[in-house]
């Protein structure tokens, strides 16, 4: 999360026009910054996002996660290792867009609305726990269709493309199979969004502090 938050931040100063500039981008620069961040940690990530996968249902077949590596990387080679990326990559563009987008706009209107610059780390930790609740319900049925993916090739199914995928579960498990897992889900991503946002904005003060006083 801190490899995105990094990600994000420095292409968010990038973007951000100075006093008196022009916006370099007809879109929002936390928008672009939040999908560029999600892209540059899940091509980092997502391996071992895999090899969780394949130990959970493959249950016996590996007996860690370094044996799970070593045994994909010689029996089916380092491509195995990303099976499933583009719509991993697919799912996390608009998730992190979404995400960013709504920390920045509920940032904003927490100051408009109580007219206050400063933000206690607490409000942080709300705002950032409400921003990764849209973001994670308004983009969750693309995370189900990766797993599906995922694991296509061990349960006998095999999807063509992620339409592929969305489509064969909304035929075999109905509307409700594109959101199976939702409340988990938001249980972990919810609060993990907000202690990290949290965790951000006072290490940026910390920071910020420093520079000024030298």
């Amino acid at each position: 999360m801190f490899l995105q938050l990094f990600a994000y931040d420095t292409v968010k100063k990038f973007l951000t026009p100075k006093p008196g500039e022009q916006p370099k981008l007809p879109f929002p620069a936390s928008s672009i910054a939040g999908a560029f961040a999600g892209v540059s940690s899940t091509l980092c990530t997502y391996p071992l996002e895999l090899l969780k996968t394949r130990l959970t249902i493959q249950r016996g077949v590996y007996d860690n996660l370094l044996d799970a590596f070593l045994k994909i990387m010689q029996e089916e080679g380092p491509a195995e290792l990303y099976r499933g990326l583009t719509p991993s990559l697919i799912g996390v563009v608009p998730y992190a867009a979404t995400n960013y987008f709504a920390y920045e706009t509920l940032r904003k209107a927490y100051r408009k609305a109580f007219k206050r610059e400063e933000i206690s780390n607490i409000a942080t930790l709300l705002i950032g726990s409400a921003a990764g609740a849209i973001s994670s319900s308004a983009t969750f049925p693309l995370e189900v269709a990766r797993k599906h993916m995922q694991a296509g090739a061990l349960n006998g199914r095999q999807y063509r493309s992620v339409l592929h995928a969305l489509s064969s579960i909304l035929e075999h498990e109905g509307l409700p199979g594109l959101y199976k897992g939702l409340g988990p889900s938001c249980m972990k991503l919810v609060p993990a969004a907000g202690i990290s946002f949290m965790c951000y904005e006072a290490c940026k003060k910390i920071l910020i502090e420093k520079e000024d006083e030298t």
